[in-house]
């Protein structure tokens, strides 16, 4: 892990909780300082301006990071182990987080297009056969993706088809 457990546990309460202190900042500021008229001047202007622009960066500055966040390290140090009959993907706790049966996966393939640019390309894989209906990707950053690819297709009889 490039990070320690806890912050990629909780990195999003992390740059809410500073870009929020950040706006309020913006608010005491705006308080302390600014003559509150009730007439249209400059000064009104400057203020509002002043706001938009603090409201825009307080949430606009948590989403993008967020973004390249999860992108980035959402899947680190979660594993999948392929069992004899199920294909099990552990999440950085060790706790199972999904599981499927070998004999329902009818489908693996690669994304078309990664819309977030942070993001490793996911290679999908799905069960469609009755009773299960579930599916979940692995990303190009998983250690030996090809290798765990060709395994799973020798187990399934379905062939990955990559981009």
């Amino acid at each position: 892990m490039t990070s320690p457990a806890w912050l990629m546990d909780y990195y999003y309460y992390i740059t809410w909780a500073l870009c929020m202190l950040f706006f309020c900042i913006g608010w005491a500021i705006f308080y302390r300082f600014g003559k509150f008229t009730y007439a249209l001047n400059l000064g009104c202007f400057w203020k509002t301006l002043m706001m938009v622009l603090l409201t825009t960066v307080s949430i606009g500055v948590p989403n993008y990071l967020n973004i390249k966040f999860e992108g980035e390290h959402s899947q680190e140090s979660e594993f999948i182990e392929l069992s004899p009959d199920k294909l099990i993907l552990h999440d950085r706790n060790g706790q199972i987080k999904q599981q499927l049966s070998l004999n329902s996966i009818t489908a693996v393939y690669q994304e078309i297009i990664t819309l977030n640019q942070y993001a490793a390309p996911k290679i999908y894989i799905v069960a469609a056969k009755p009773p299960v209906r579930d599916s979940l990707f692995v990303t190009t950053r998983l250690r030996d993706y090809q290798r765990f690819l060709s395994e799973l297709s020798a187990r399934t009889g379905v062939a990955a088809k990559l981009r």
